[in-house]
């Protein structure tokens, strides 16, 4: 069974930045100040495959990275699970760009480097809340689409007993 497949009571996010010491800062913080699990990476290619093997509510990307710049890997990300929220991390110089790609890639937020703690932590509760509600709001649709069937087919069986 893989991770999708179990329980999500705790939340999962993931952390992306090839500078070990972010990763370890970010990590360390949420960690000592929250009850989320938190899973680090510095290779946007491995954190894809992580993603695509297991559950993740989450995801906070640096913006420049040599192997992948973060747009293209939340791009990725938002391929594998558009209901995942993402957050770029960014430098004063990238936030020109990093604001414009806001709607390319559907980013839920970007925090400038060095980040607030406080500011963090709230961006990430309501980037969490955002995403158990899209969740929630596409188990309601599923329910309502099921009814609908179930619904259309008793339909279907009450013309054939009267006609």
């Amino acid at each position: 069974m893989s991770d999708k497949e179990t329980d999500n009571s705790v939340e999962k996010i993931l952390i992306l930045d090839d500078e070990e010491m972010v990763t370890t800062s970010l990590s360390s913080f949420l960690e000592l100040e929250t009850e989320y699990d938190i899973i680090t990476f510095t290779r946007g290619s491995e954190a894809l495959e992580h993603i695509r093997n297991n559950s993740i509510d989450l995801v906070i990307s640096d913006y420049l990275m040599p192997d992948m710049d973060g747009i293209t890997f939340l791009a990725k990300v938002k391929e594998i699970d558009p209901k995942i929220t993402r957050i770029i991390l960014t430098g004063y110089a990238d936030k020109e760009n990093a604001i414009k790609a806001i709607n390319d890639v559907g980013l839920f937020q970007y925090i400038e480097k060095p980040w607030d703690n406080d500011d963090l932590r709230i961006v990430i509760r309501n980037g969490l809340e955002k995403q158990k509600l899209m969740r929630e709001l596409d188990r309601k649709v599923g329910e309502i689409q099921k009814a609908y069937g179930d619904l259309h087919g008793l339909h279907r069986e009450i013309l054939k007993a009267f006609a």
